[in-house]
């Protein structure tokens, strides 16, 4: 692949199978003044993953993270995600409920004293219920209840329109921005084509 000139002050064009987003990453260094614990609703539940869970893993990732074309952990050999969601130190759940796998939330706490929150999605039919919010108290209640000094996370232009604004409403602080510049994974058939129809498929050969 040729390198990409970026323009500082202007647009930059991209080869035909690349997309551009945009990372916000934000911080937090205790739970929000006033802060009231948000619980799952009745009928829902944490369940740990590990090593051995990895079918059902990129199963629930592909299902809450296809529409906002996550591919990162799908394209990851077995021994690879094996051993960041079994080492002791990320914890990563599945979250259960009525209809079956409805969320996913995954953390990191590798760095002392900083623990991220590496993914948080939920499956398309369970959005907006509130669900987003009670995995998003319960991870920071959490990580500074165990003694964390900073929760932190990433968020892109290609998630749900409304990411950026939950995550500042959370009493969260963007510090950071960067460019993020890959293939499309629906052209290397890591997720299907239909994947994420908001997002404009280019395809290289003239075929979207």
């Amino acid at each position: 692949m040729q390198p990409i000139a970026l323009d500082l002050d202007g647009f930059t064009d991209l080869p035909a199978g690349l997309f551009a987003s945009v990372c916000t990453s934000l911080q937090a260094f205790a739970l929000p003044p006033g802060h009231q614990p948000v619980a799952l609703p009745p009928g829902f539940a944490l369940q740990r993953l590990g090593g051995g869970d990895l079918a059902r893993y990129r199963t629930l990732f592909r299902a809450a993270g296809a529409p906002w074309l996550w591919f990162t952990r799908l394209t990851w050999s077995d021994d690879r995600l094996a051993g960041v969601i079994g080492d002791d130190r990320v914890e990563a759940f599945a979250l259960a409920g009525p209809a079956g796998d409805s969320g996913l939330l995954e953390l990191d706490w590798r760095n002392e004293g900083d623990v991220e929150l590496v993914y948080l999605a939920l499956v398309p039919g369970v959005i907006g219920k509130g669900l987003g919010r009670a995995l998003l108290d319960l991870a920071m209640t959490e990580a500074f209840g165990r003694g964390a000094t900073r929760f932190f996370l990433r968020t892109t232009s290609l998630d749900h329109p409304g990411a950026l604004d939950f995550y500042r409403r959370a009493g969260l602080t963007a510090y950071r921005r960067q460019l993020f510049v890959t293939g499309d994974p629906r052209l290397s058939g890591v997720l299907p084509r239909h994947a994420a129809p908001q997002i404009p498929l280019i395809d290289p050969q003239g075929e979207a």
